[in-house]
């Protein structure tokens, strides 16, 4: 498989094998990196013979939906392995998605740095610029190392420069995407969101974006599903913990409260650290009534994110309408929030 990767000039190949046996075929495919021949990712599909076109197309259509997460995954993993002082502009870009991941503010810090070290490495990678732009809105949204000012001046430029880098690119594009939100702008940010899907229908990313821009806007089913679309392309993605977060949030302003505090208590124990799902679990459990555990997750949220309350609760953000911000101070008031 060496051989064949340094013949083909590629790090990763995708194999498979057909077996028939009466009206059924069996699929099966594999990707295997090709330097190590380490398998990255493997299924099998079992179908019915009868319209082998139909067949074709759903099969081509299920494995180029899968292997994109797991190259994702294999490079981030590969850029780990490298010594820091070795990366080039690409291994620090997955580097950065590696720390990004891991949706805590000390990570978030780091994944900046090397974000930036991508971009310097190599001023034209539209990526670089993108996800840099991406790590600044959450250190504002999640971490409140800035102001949503302060986010705002420094993620701007950076989404506009990979778009003018790059207009082809649908990750930039909804990146760009996020930023019209923090102006108070939904639905700039949703029509954002649906030109990158236009341009890559299976961008997990986008469907994240399209999905939180649909809750802000009131259609919160919608926006869920969207939400869910990304989280089944991409459950592992570096966004995971946000998309939880905001289908949690989803639910709440659909008053589904239940399904807000599941949704928020299944990403609390992949995600630990990352502070704003509390907030969600805690106004839901104050809707419940159940005053106990409400007022220990929003004493959980503050231990995180003290400043969070000053940005989210103290004052309304710009992308909560008027009776979504009073539907939050609802919640949390019934979840002892005196302020």
């Amino acid at each position: 498989m060496t051989q064949v990767g340094r013949e083909l000039g590629v790090r990763y190949v995708l194999e498979g094998s057909l077996r028939k046996s009466g009206s059924r075929i069996r699929v099966t495919a594999q990707l295997i990196e090709a330097e190590s021949g380490n398998h990255v990712w493997a299924e099998r599909y079992d179908r019915d013979f009868a319209d082998i076109f139909a067949v074709q197309d759903e099969i081509t259509e299920a494995v180029s939906i899968a292997i994109a997460p797991a190259v994702d995954a294999a490079e981030r993993q590969r850029a780990m392995r490298k010594p820091p002082d070795s990366l080039d502009a690409w291994a620090a870009y997955q580097r950065g998605l590696w720390h990004f991941a891991r949706a805590n503010r000390d990570d978030n810090a780091l994944a900046e740095e090397y974000f930036q070290r991508a971009i310097e490495l190599d001023p034209g990678f539209a990526a670089g610029h993108s996800y840099l732009a991406g790590t600044c809105l959450q250190s504002a949204s999640q971490f409140q190392r800035r102001s949503i000012a302060q986010a705002l001046a420094a993620a701007d430029p950076l989404a506009r420069r990979a778009v003018a880098l790059d207009p082809t690119d649908a990750q930039a594009r909804s990146i760009l995407a996020a930023v019209h939100l923090y102006r108070g702008d939904a639905e700039g940010m949703r029509a954002e969101a649906e030109r990158a899907l236009a341009m890559s229908p299976n961008l997990a990313h986008a469907h994240g974006i399209l999905g939180n821009a649909l809750v802000h806007i009131g259609r919160r089913k919608e926006g869920i599903a969207a939400l869910q679309t990304c989280l089944r392309l991409d459950p592992l993605g570096p966004g995971a913990a946000l998309r939880m977060t905001q289908a949690a949030m989803g639910h709440y302003f659909a008053g589904e409260y239940e399904a807000a505090v599941e949704t928020a208590t299944r990403t609390i124990r992949s995600y630990p650290n990352f502070p704003n799902t509390y907030r969600w679990l805690a106004a839901a459990l104050g809707q419940l009534g159940r005053p106990e555990e409400a007022r220990t997750a929003l004493e959980e949220h503050i231990a995180l994110a003290p400043a969070a309350l000053d940005m989210y609760v103290r004052n309304r953000p710009p992308f909560w309408r008027p009776e979504d911000y009073a539907h939050v101070l609802e919640g949390l008031r019934k979840a002892g929030w005196e302020g």
